[in-house]
């Protein structure tokens, strides 16, 4: 089944540490929105992919994996990452492993950005599945995160099915991109054939 990228989240509001009305900003704001259309997205096909551009990155928690010949999660090195960087290089900067469909497959969740060489590169948040013809390559399944949205992705997890990352970001374009003010928490679990993201406003001064 071909790719299809995930329907953006909306916007962040400009976070209400900047107006005269603190308490609202602490009244955690909760958005759901499908991500993901399709059902039986995440089942392997036998399609390969092109060769490993990112270089592999350290994991983080996962969810305990399946016995058995596919209990394998995809290796993120040899996948290929829809991503224009630019001429610049991709890299994973962070992974996270566990079934997400309930296939006993576990997937593969990459945290992926350009190689600027300088500055904050926003993360694309990808999911990857493993093809089970013989010498296939993970093939990317579902966008998460997409680079427009201008967010740094953190503390990326999977537990139980569900997806959590922090997303940093900006309130305006006049704020430096060193210095994110907005902060998110952002879940996603597979459910009815798509992502189910929901996402949590944290307090600005946590950022």
């Amino acid at each position: 089944m071909p790719h299809r990228t995930a329907a953006p989240a909306p916007a962040p509001q400009t976070p209400a540490h900047s107006s005269t009305r603190p308490l609202h900003w602490l009244t955690t704001a909760c958005a759901t929105a499908a991500v993901i259309a399709g059902a039986g997205l995440l089942q392997p096909e036998a399609t390969a992919v092109g060769p490993a551009t990112p270089e592999p990155a350290p994991e983080t928690a996962t969810a305990p994996q399946a016995a058995g010949p596919q209990a394998t999660a995809p290796d993120p090195a040899a996948a290929t990452w829809p991503l224009d960087c630019k001429g610049a290089p991709a890299t994973v900067t962070a992974t996270a492993r566990g079934d997400l469909d309930g296939d006993r497959r576990p997937e593969t969740v990459a945290a992926v950005r350009c190689d600027a060489g300088s500055g904050t590169p926003p993360h694309a948040l990808y999911v990857l599945a493993q093809d089970t013809a013989d010498g296939a390559r993970p093939r990317v399944v579902a966008t998460l995160l997409d680079t427009a949205r201008r967010q740094t992705a953190t503390d990326l997890t999977i537990r139980d099915g569900t997806i959590t990352a922090q997303l940093l970001g900006y309130s305006s374009p006049e704020v430096p991109r060193y210095s994110p003010d907005v902060k998110q928490l952002a879940k996603w679990r597979w459910t009815g054939g798509k992502f189910r993201q929901e996402l949590t406003q944290q307090p600005a001064g946590s950022v």
